[in-house]
């Protein structure tokens, strides 16, 4: 080999070596979005599941509450059917205050505003989990997705620097741009995308 032909071959290996490094720092740049997008991700799919046991947990006891008004409910009707037949005048006092005081508690069991534990607030609170966790969901998805872009970003990155085929690089880029995008959107405006 000439001394013309090593100088050539070792500007072109100085030149790769150029482009490799500027790959590198691209798959390092995606690599540190994924990480991102992951760790959005995880946290919002933590969230999710902790709003859906919430807003479960709320039905539950809306749905207890209202087992409860109606027992109450029906043991006043029933107590009220049989005051007709009673005669003793203190019995039938007795059961007219246990009549009213069935009725305060079925109307404490609906509406109860300074525990938040009527059936009308439990009603609020489970729905408004329920919003959240449709939300956190709608952000999860995102974050997937734009972590699907990042990693498949880095595997198109590093298949430049294998080949040698620039393009790949390029495409990797526009890829890593759009998982940006898809990322920030699931931040910024989750539900603009339907990806459910």
């Amino acid at each position: 080999m000439s001394a013309h032909e090593s100088m050539e071959h070792a500007e072109h290996a100085e030149h790769a070596a150029g482009e490799n490094k500027k790959i590198a720092l691209l798959i390092a740049i995606i690599a540190l979005c994924l990480a991102l997008a992951e760790t959005l991700g995880k946290g919002a799919q933590t969230e999710a599941i902790s709003k859906n046991v919430e807003a479960s947990n709320l039905w539950a006891f809306f749905q207890a509450k209202t087992i409860r008004r109606t027992v109450v409910q029906t043991a006043a009707e029933q107590t009220k059917l049989g005051l007709g037949s009673v005669a003793d005048g203190a019995a039938n006092a007795a059961a007219q205050k246990q009549i009213e005081d069935w009725q305060k508690t079925a109307a404490r069991y609906r509406s109860e505003p300074e525990t938040g534990e009527g059936t009308e607030q439990l009603s609020e609170r489970a729905k408004h989990a329920e919003e959240e966790r449709n939300l956190a969901t709608a952000k999860y998805h995102h974050f997937e997705l734009g972590s699907a872009a990042f990693q498949i970003a880095i595997v198109l990155a590093s298949a430049t620097i294998i080949t040698g085929i620039l393009a790949l690089a390029w495409v990797s880029g526009l890829l890593a741009v759009v998982g940006i995008a898809i990322t920030a959107l699931g931040v910024f405006e989750p539900h603009l995308l339907p990806l459910h």
